[in-house]
């Protein structure tokens, strides 16, 4: 998921739907600041990179963005951008993991 520094939406994603799953082992989840510019991180083929660099080679401009990665950081699903409907939410997230997962078998 991309995320911004203060960004409710993102606490929304995150603390409602993103850190339940990863705690009933559902999902493998991580968080990237599209604005990190000093953080390192390392990319999928091994390259040193930052967070904002990364937000930027996936075209991911706005936060709360989901991506659905595989193995080689290929999207299995399309990702979800922004929460238009958040009563319907869930259930826009859950058909994204069911598709990517259909992906991995």
């Amino acid at each position: 998921m991309t995320t911004l520094t203060g960004c409710p939406y993102c606490d929304l994603v995150r603390n409602h739907y993103l850190l339940p799953l990863r705690a009933e082992g559902k999902v493998q989840a991580m968080q990237i600041d599209i604005r990190d510019r000093t953080t390192n991180l390392q990319g999928f083929a091994g390259e040193n990179t930052t967070p904002a660099d990364q937000a930027r080679v996936w075209k991911a401009r706005f936060a709360p963005t989901v991506l659905f990665l595989g193995p080689n950081g290929q999207e299995l699903a399309e990702r979800l951008v922004g929460v238009a409907v958040p009563d319907f939410y869930g259930e826009y997230l859950n058909a994204r993991l069911d598709e990517a997962r259909a992906k991995l078998k």
